[in-house]
């Protein structure tokens, strides 16, 4: 977004966020692609991560959220809720519901939930994955 040549440019949106952040109203940070490691320790320094998007997937994001125990805002459309646990807020087909997003931060804030996987649940969940995979390849097979 803020490479002048790149598809999702939009200066008008550079210019505020750029503003905004010189206010100190908003933590504003631009870098380039994070390595895993990189992007493990800012998803674990957040006090809440909001997925914006209608569409597209955001679940590797959620599960890494999980285990990092960072709590995650999303939106209603998909399945995030039957996912993870998380909170969140309408934005879907028939739109944006910007007074959902607002109460699901406040809350965030005041209540701060923490939802966090342990080690031996995603084990169990790797097992139970593996054995459903192998049951369907049995029954494929014949």
């Amino acid at each position: 977004m803020f490479d002048p040549d790149g598809l999702r440019h939009d200066r008008d949106l550079v210019g505020y966020l750029s503003c905004a952040a010189a206010r100190a109203e908003i933590d504003l940070r631009v870098h380039d692609c994070f390595s895993d490691e990189e992007l493990w320790a800012y998803l674990e320094s957040l006090d809440v991560s909001v997925l914006p998007y209608r569409f597209g997937t955001h679940s590797g994001w959620l599960e890494a959220c999980h285990d990092l125990g960072t709590t995650v805002i999303a939106p209603t459309c998909g399945y995030f809720h039957q996912q993870r646990p998380c909170l969140s807020y309408r934005h879907d087909e028939s739109g944006f519901d910007a007074r959902s997003l607002a109460e699901a931060v406040l809350y965030a804030y005041e209540r701060r939930p923490r939802w966090q996987a342990r080690p031996g649940d995603r084990l169990r969940e790797r097992l139970e994955v593996a054995a459903e995979h192998r049951r369907l390849y049995e029954t494929v097979l014949g």
